[in-house]
């Protein structure tokens, strides 16, 4: 008697922690990314990709992340340099051309430094290589004279999204916040860090897969910039012009082994990982 007891006891007990069974139509969320969030950091007219050791010859730019980011920039510079990345082990630099607002320049209140394995198929992803360290890239066209098929980077509104994204700056309701996305190429030729007009080194997919000409696989850059203003667009401008120039500088200097272990742990496997690395 008292062991039948125990037995509908125990059975009892077990009921009340059984863990419910999933339902059959529950999705897994499959997302490969990892990111840094790098705020504003400093302005100037400098640009040690395009114009190296020549300060004062470029239009204004914003700076994120590293905070010593000069004309006279190199890779050692930021390896011993100063950052405000979100992770503090990144110590990239990275720029785009300073937003004005009837002439008063506006810097952003969120910045997210995103890199992802989309846009080719998954067995490419599973063999995606690590963004090498000292890599420099340009993405979109600084010298444009229109939004056309050059235009890489696209502008919308926080909270906004019935506005529509657009090639140029957009019309965003009162209480919401104008936002700039671009991304960069994640096909590498496998061999120069940089080249003569800083685009030519890298590929952007083509069909879900890279080019023969670039056939390395790395994570793709997507910067996500956030600006506190809204309203008619006609009083914004860029450095480099309409919001179509809209362009970004990459300078990798992820340290190798941060930079490996993302690569391996978030993006290959596609997870969707946070700031510090780890799946969140």
């Amino acid at each position: 008697m008292f062991a039948s007891r125990l037995l509908a006891l125990l059975s009892v007990l077990l009921g009340m922690f059984a863990v419910a069974p999933r339902p059959a139509d529950a999705q897994v969320v499959r997302v490969a990314e990892f990111l840094a969030d790098c705020p504003f950091s400093h302005r100037l007219p400098d640009d040690p990709i395009v114009f190296p050791g020549l300060p004062g010859a470029s239009h204004m730019h914003s700076f994120f992340g590293s905070r010593v980011t000069n004309a006279h920039t190199k890779l050692a510079d930021l390896q011993l340099g100063a950052t405000n990345c979100n992770p503090a082990v990144d110590k990239s630099s990275y720029w785009v051309p300073t937003l004005y607002r009837d002439g008063a320049a506006v810097e952003p209140a969120i910045v997210t430094f995103y890199y992802l394995g989309e846009g080719v198929r998954d067995d490419i992803i599973a063999r995606t290589q690590s963004l090498p360290l000292g890599l420099r890239i340009v993405a979109g066209n600084a010298k444009a004279t229109a939004p056309d098929d050059s235009t890489i980077s696209r502008w919308s509104c926080l909270h906004a999204g019935h506005v529509g994204a657009s090639k140029d700056f957009v019309n965003c309701p009162s209480g919401t916040m104008l936002e700039s996305y671009l991304d960069f190429p994640q096909c590498w030729n496998g061999r120069d860090l940089d080249s003569a007009d800083h685009k030519s080194h890298m590929a952007y997919p083509v069909a879900g897969a890279c080019p023969s000409t670039h056939p390395v696989p790395v994570p793709k850059l997507r910067q996500v910039i956030r600006y506190p203003v809204s309203g008619d667009p006609s009083h914004f401008r860029l450095a480099s012009g309409g919001g179509f120039t809209m362009h970004g500088d990459f300078f990798n200097a992820w340290p190798v082994a941060e930079m490996d272990r993302r690569v391996r742990d978030c993006i290959r496997p596609i997870i969707k990982c946070g700031a510090d690395g780890r799946p969140s």
